[in-house]
This record gives structure tokens, sequence and C-alpha cells, in this order.
């Protein structure tokens, strides 16, 4: 196998899966396949008062895994993309007999009393995943897809609900790198709305996306990363706005966002993060996937921007952030294990259907 940091850069941020082998497969399913049934360590939120310690399997008998629950949400959204994209994957096998065992109807009905009892909980980060997970299983013609999303279906339509009351209708966005971002969580509600055709929740998406983040003009991108971010909250505002506006207004839009992006001090932006390999720090570990994240942002803002002073710009920056993310992705250190191998996947099969059109383009 080549290793996935040593593919040529065009091949890499392709974004499409026919120049990866069996063993590229098994090593991004390796990680996921493990995390979803390690119940601990885990992060199971407040606690109470003394001797209350929540079981987070009888909390949340599908996403239990993976130190949280929304690390476990995309894992399964990985392990289901890969069976969507890899024919006669590895670990075919055993990817079905562990998402099988979790997704049952009463275990989704444990999951849906739980959001209705915190109608907070995982706002929006989680629920983001999973109408991503829900995509998926819409994308996949096959009978598990069918089976397991019939079973989701109740969990999934809890989220709409709550992304609609809870989400979209706030009236400031969250401008951070990490899970309360706004803009990435709208980026999810909006392919998930393309891919299974649900108009009006597209509709309200795009108002809150240009009531948020149109008006935007200066961005000081120079004051990212933080040290424990794992989204720019820079970019993933473009990669969301790529979706909202057509080409042209778009590009105008870049143009007041971010006007001199290519000019100290501001051009440090399209530099990959610096990772000290040998810091035991989990928010080392965060700065990983801030440079995939930051690799497929720039891939797909670059490709909606055309000729655009900054489009080439974009492209390189996006290599060498794929390059320096996937050196360090594959770690074995659990603060990086259960959750790296997802944004691998998303960096890398970005074209392969469930991600917003390479060209930028509404799809309506």
């Amino acid at each position: 196998m080549v290793p996935f940091d040593e593919v040529d850069r065009e091949t890499l941020l392709s974004g499409r899966r026919d120049w990866m082998d069996s063993d590229h497969a098994a090593a991004l399913s390796r990680h996921p396949l493990d995390c979803l049934e390690t119940e601990y360590p885990h992060y199971v939120g407040a606690v109470g008062g003394s001797g209350e310690a929540p079981s987070p399997k009888r909390q949340h008998p599908v996403f239990y895994g993976c130190f949280d629950w929304h690390s476990a949400v995309h894992s399964h959204w990985c392990l289901i993309r890969q069976l969507r994209l890899f024919e006669d994957h590895p670990d075919e096998a055993a990817v079905t007999r562990s998402i099988s065992g979790r997704f049952t109807a009463a275990n989704v009905e444990r999951e849906v009393e739980y959001l209705d009892d915190h109608p907070s909980f995982e706002r929006p980060y989680g629920w983001a995943w999973l109408l991503r997970l829900a995509a998926e299983l819409h994308l996949w013609d096959d009978e598990r897809a069918d089976e397991w999303r019939a079973v989701l279906r109740p969990l999934e339509q809890s989220v709409v609900d709550l992304v609609r009351d809870g989400f979209l209708s706030r009236q400031r966005p969250i401008r951070v790198g990490t899970h309360h971002n706004s803009a990435f969580a709208l980026q999810c509600v909006l392919d998930y709305a393309a891919v299974t055709g649900a108009d009006g929740l597209a509709v309200a998406a795009r108002e809150r996306s240009r009531a948020f983040f149109e008006g935007d003009r200066n961005y000081p991108v120079e004051y990212e990363p933080m040290g424990f971010d794992f989204l720019s909250p820079a970019l993933a505002e473009a990669d969301l706005m790529r979706r909202v506006l057509d080409r042209e207004a778009f590009v105008a839009w870049v143009d007041e966002f971010l006007p001199e992006l290519t000019e100290p001090p501001y051009d440090g932006a399209l530099d990959p993060v610096e990772v000290d390999p040998e810091s035991a720090d989990g928010s080392e570990l965060h700065l990983v996937g801030l440079n995939l994240s930051k690799a497929w942002c720039l891939a797909g803002v670059g490709s909606a921007l055309g000729d655009h002073r900054y489009a080439t710009a974009f492209e390189r920056s996006a290599e060498r952030h794929a390059v320096e993310g996937l050196e360090r992705a594959f770690t074995d250190d659990y603060a990086g294990a259960h959750w790296l191998s997802s944004f691998v996947l998303y960096l890398l099969t970005r074209n392969e259907g469930g991600v917003a059109p390479v060209d930028g383009r509404p799809d309506a």
C-alpha cells in the first residue's frame, strides 16, 4: 500500500476513491470499527452528585463508543460510507455485524427519548453528523442501508425537528473552531437537504446562512488558529457560502470577506498548522484534524472560485494541508484515533456524493 501522505497530490485532492485499494480501506476502518464498541474512556457530561456516573451504553445504546456521542455518530458515517464506496471491503462483515447489533428499534427509541429529555444535547455538531449519517444511508443502494435507515428514521426525524426549532431559529452565529461552529453545522444541514430532497429545510438553512454570514467583511483570519481548533472558522464559513451563493455572488463575497489573503500577515492561513509530534496533549491532535478540514475547505472553495486570483493558491494550500494532516492522522493515541479517520475519509472522498457539488453552485 502506498501511504496516504505519499500519494501524488493531484490524486490525493481528487476527492475520488478509485485510487485506493483494500489496504487503504482497512486502514480507514481499523480505528472506527474498534472505537465504536469501546465504551470507556468516555465523556459522560455533567455529573449531578456523588455516586452518579451514568453509563454511556445505558444512555446511548447506539452511539455510546468513541469517547463521545458525536464521534460515535460520525464513525458510523465513516464505516457506512466505506461500505458504499468500496466493493468487497475487507472489513465488510465485521462492520455489518457491529452496526446491525446496535441499530435496533429499541436502541434508537432510547436515543430519541434522551434527546427529548435533553433537547440541547450535541447541538449543533452531533446533530450535523447525524444528518450526514442519514444522508449516507439515503445514497447507498443496498438492503442493509434500507433496513438501517428505517430503524434510524425516528432519530433522524427528531434531529431534523431539533435543527429547525433549536438551531435554525438562532439569531447569532457562533464563530469558533470547535464543536459549536455554526457554519459547519449549516453545511451538513444543506448537504442532507440536497441528498434527501428536503426542500423546505434547504430554504430555511440558506436563509439562516445568509442572515449569519452574507454581510461579513474583512475577516481577521490572522487570529487563527486557537490551540485546540479542528475547524477554521473563516474557511468553514467560506465552504458554507459556496453552497449558498451562485458563483458570481460567491466570488464577490470572497473578495470582501478575505480581501488580502495572499498578503502578509493574512497569508499565514494558507500554511498548514505545525503539530508537535512529541506532545501528549489531545489538543495537538485537534490540530491534525484542523489541517484535514482546512484541506477540504480550501479544495472546495478553490474549485468554486474558477479563475479567481486565489484559486491556484487555495489548490496548492489544500495539497500541503492534506499531506500534513495525513502524515499524523492514523495515530494509535485514542485522543485522535476515535475521530480522525472520519476527517480523512471526508477529505479523500468529498466528490463521491453527499458533499456539496464541486462547482459550489446550490442545487436549487
